[in-house]
């Protein structure tokens, strides 16, 4: 039996005959399945993870930026653009 770190090694054949039960395995074991055909891999089915929680998109950046001057008042000098 393989263990959670190495992921369990299955022909293709085997696979097609018996993919429910790897499948099971997959789900509630939380193991790993290498596919191989003629001994090389060629596929593996690992848990589903979903997506990665990721906090609100408002206030993600609070605090991440620092205001030094008075971002609204007019410049000292002019720029191309103002000429």
């Amino acid at each position: 039996m393989a263990t959670k770190n190495k992921p369990l090694e299955v022909s293709a054949s085997d696979l097609k005959n018996s993919w429910h039960e790897f499948l099971e395995r997959v789900s509630q074991g939380r193991q790993e399945v290498v596919v191989t055909r003629y001994g090389h891999p060629i596929a593996k089915l690992s848990p589903y993870e979903g997506p990665a929680e990721v906090g609100g998109i408002f206030g993600c950046l609070a605090g991440s930026v620092t205001i030094h001057s008075d971002i609204v008042a007019p410049l000292d000098e002019a720029w191309d653009a103002d000429a």
